[in-house]
C-alpha cells in the first residue's frame, strides 16, 4: 500500500493535510466532507494523541481499484467472477517468499490512532483491519474484514457476521474447546484488500489469490505471539486470539446502510501484541463511504454476474447502484421473457443483498442512476413490467423483517418491438472538444 499511496501522491491524486487532527469525530467529520466534494485518498499527517499518519479513501473508487488489479473499470465483473481460479495453484512462481521481521517496532494499541466515527458510537473503532485466519481443520488461510471496537491495550470486540467464514473458523476451534488465532491487517498489501472482499470459495486461500494476483510472491514474516504468518509489507498487524464461548457487548455502531447497530453480545479478541513497520502509516475506512461499500457492491455484483452467466445466455454486465441492496442487470435479450427469467434467478444467485432488482438492455449506462431511471420510466410498464414477491427475507440481519420482500422490475424495450425503442443520437456529439468553442470559460461553464 506505501508504493500505491506514492504514486498517488507523485501524481496529484493524495490530498495532505499537515494540520492537527482530532481522531474523536473530528477526522471523520473532515473525511466526509472531503469525500464527498473531491473523492480523492487523505493523508492526515498529524493525528492529536498518536505519532502515526491516518490514510484514508485509498480504494475509494472503481478507477482506484481497477489500477490495482491491472484491468479496465468496466471490466470488474467478468476478472473477479476468475479469481477462484487463482488460488488453484497454477502457475511457475510460489505464491510466496519468507522474510525476517528484524526492523519492526513493538507498541501499545492505544499508541495506534483511537478514531471515532459517527456520533453515537459506543467506542473508537477499527474499520479498515483484515483479519487473518486459518482453518481449525484444514488449515486454508482467509481473509476478511470485520468491525473492531476498542475496550483496552488487550481487548477488542469483534462483530462476526453469520455465514462468514471467519465465524465458521470461531465456531469450530469453539466446538474443539481452543481459541481462534488471528491477525488483523492494516495497510496491507493492495491486492489482498481486493481478494478480503472478493465472494471466493469456502476452501480457496484468499492470501494465495492475492500473491497471483499481484503477479509476484508475496514476502511473508512469522508472527511474535501466534503462530501465523503475514504478509511483511502490512504497516501495522494486530496479533491475538478469539476466546472461545465468550461473548460481551459490543456497539452503539454507525454502519454501512447508515443506520446504527445497537449494542449486542459479540465476539471477544484478546490482544498479545502490536507490531508496525518504521513510518508506519494507519489505514482508516469510513463505515457508510465508497471505499467500504464499493468493494461489497463489487463482490455481490461478479456474484451475481457469475452464477447468472452459468445458467442464462446474454449477461453483459452487473453492478449495484446505488447501493448494495439494488442489483441492475444489462442484458443482450435473446428472446421473448428472457429479462423476467433473469430477474427470478438472480433471487436465487444472490438471497442476501439483491431485494431489488433492475433488467436493462445493452444501451443503457448501469453506472449512471440517470440513466437507469430513464429506462424504467420510459421503457417499463408498472403494471406489467414489475414484480413484487412478498414475504421473502433478504438481508441477514434483519429481525424485525424489514428488508423483507422483493420488487423485481423489466426495464427492457419490448422484444418484439425493439425498432421503437430506437435511443436517439446527437450526431458528431463525441467528437466535439468545448475547449474549442468556449476558451475562456472554467470549469463550472461560466465565461
Amino acid at each position: 500500500m506505501r508504493d500505491y499511496l506514492a504514486r498517488l501522491r507523485e501524481r496529484g491524486d493524495l490530498l495532505v493535510v499537515e494540520k492537527e487532527i482530532d481522531p474523536f469525530h473530528e477526522l471523520a467529520a473532515v473525511t466526509f466532507q472531503a469525500q464527498k466534494r473531491w473523492g480523492k485518498p487523505i493523508l492526515f499527517t498529524r493525528v492529536k494523541g498518536s505519532r502515526f499518519p491516518v490514510v484514508t479513501n485509498v480504494y475509494g473508487s472503481r478507477d482506484r481499484l481497477a489500477e490495482v488489479i491491472g484491468i479496465r473499470a468496466a471490466d470488474f465483473c467478468r476478472q473477479w467472477s476468475n479469481l477462484s481460479s487463482l488460488g488453484s495453484g497454477t502457475g511457475d512462481q510460489p505464491p510466496f517468499t519468507h522474510v525476517e521481521d528484524d526492523d519492526l517496532i513493538e507498541c501499545k494499541l492505544s499508541d495506534l490512532p483511537l478514531i471515532t466515527y459517527s456520533d453515537r458510537d459506543g467506542a473508537p473503532y477499527f474499520t479498515s483491519a483484515m483479519f487473518l485466519a486459518k482453518d481449525p481443520e484444514t488449515g486454508v488461510g482467509n481473509l476478511s474484514f470485520h468491525r473492531s471496537m476498542y475496550v483496552s491495550d488487550n481487548e477488542l470486540r469483534c462483530r462476526l457476521a453469520p455465514r462468514h467464514h471467519l465465524t465458521i473458523y470461531h465456531e469450530k476451534a469453539e466446538k474443539m474447546g481452543k481459541p481462534l488465532e488471528a491477525a488483523m491487517l492494516i495497510g496491507a498489501p493492495a491486492t489482498s484488500f481486493l481478494t478480503a472482499a472478493a465472494p471466493l470459495p469456502y476452501d480457496v486461500d484468499e492470501l494465495e489469490v492475492a500473491a497471483r494476483l499481484k503477479g509476484s510472491p508475496i514476502a511473508m514474516r512469522k508472527c511474535r505471539h501466534i503462530d501465523l504468518e503475514v504478509p511483511a509489507d502490512t504497516e501495522i498487524v494486530i496479533e491475538g486470539r478469539f476466546l472461545p464461548d465468550v461473548r460481551r457487548p459490543e456497539g452503539p455502531f454507525g454502519e454501512f446502510m447508515g443506520y446504527y447497530v445497537p449494542v449486542g453480545p459479540n465476539a471477544v479478541f484478546e490482544v498479545l501484541g502490536v507490531t508496525v513497520r518504521p513510518n508506519a502509516v494507519f489505514h482508516s475506512i469510513l463505515c457508510g463511504s465508497a471505499e467500504e461499500v464499493l468493494t461489497l457492491e463489487l463482490s455481490v455484483s461478479a456474484n451475481i454476474y457469475q452464477r447468472l452467466s452459468a445458467a442464462l445466455p446474454g449477461i453483459v454486465d452487473v453492478t449495484c447502484q446505488p447501493f448494495v441492496t439494488h442489483a441492475i442487470i444489462k442484458i443482450d435479450p435473446q428472446f421473448e421473457g428472457h429479462a423476467r427469467q433473469v430477474m427470478l434467478s438472480t433471487i436465487g444467485a444472490e438471497p442476501i443483498w439483491a431485494k431489488v432488482v433492475t433488467v436493462v438492455d445493452e444501451d443503457v449506462d448501469i453506472y449512471n442512476m440517470d440513466d437507469v431511471m430513464w429506462a424504467i420510466l420510459t421503457r417499463c410498464r408498472p403494471d406489467k413490467d414489475m414484480l413484487i414477491i412478498p414475504e421473502t427475507p433478504s438481508f441477514y440481519r434483519d429481525e424485525q423483517r424489514d428488508h423483507w420482500g422483493r420488487l423485481l422490475i423489466d426495464a427492457t424495450k419490448p422484444f418484439n418491438r425493439q425498432g421503437e425503442f430506437e435511443r436517439k443520437k446527437i450526431r458528431l456529439a463525441d467528437q466535439i472538444n468545448l475547449a474549442d468553442w468556449f476558451p475562456n470559460a472554467d470549469r463550472t461553464g461560466h465565461e
